[in-house]
């Protein structure tokens, strides 16, 4: 197991992979994402984020997955059209990725055993924040919005922990 959020790196959605060490000095939001699912409007919130706190330091990374319900059944392509065009997504995404189970992704396997067995996502748009210094510092489920106050607190903290 990598013991570094900084050693690991996830295949980009279209183009060259995505390393975490390239968000050194940064906080970091990571949502398990899908299309076809009741929490997919999370987008709008999570491109919020994205737009207004970029440039203060925060990187939002979606990686999308068909491990629940199957609701991530497209192509890279159809990933990318569906989130520009429907969300204005133009954070950082990665490749449909398994986050679940022993075949999940490295950048998931790291953060289950920061966050423990709950943190594990279970359904689709599992949010986690990752501090400046590449630590875990919170999780949460799909029902609290990216938009909530209480995530957009926490999300400052971490952009303002310098």
């Amino acid at each position: 197991m990598t013991t570094s959020f900084y050693d690991l790196q996830i295949p980009a959605l279209c183009g060259e992979p995505i390393s975490m060490a390239d968000f050194r000095g940064k906080a970091v939001v990571i949502a398990n994402t899908a299309s076809k699912c009741g929490f997919t409007p999370q987008y709008e919130g999570l491109q919020y984020l994205w737009s207004h706190y970029g440039k203060s330091g925060l990187v939002v990374l979606g990686v999308p997955s068909n491990d629940f319900g199957q609701q991530e059944p497209g192509t890279a392509s159809e990933i990318q059209t569906t989130c520009s065009r429907n969300y204005g997504v133009s954070f950082p995404m990665a490749t449909k990725s398994t986050v679940k189970g022993k075949e999940a992704t490295p950048l998931f396997r790291w953060l289950a055993s920061q966050g423990g067995i709950l943190s594990r996502p279970r359904w689709n748009f599992y949010k986690y924040i990752v501090s400046r210094e590449g630590e875990l510092l919170n999780w949460y489920t799909p029902l609290t919005a990216p938009d909530s106050d209480r995530f957009k607190a926490s999300v400052m903290r971490a952009v303002m922990d310098r």
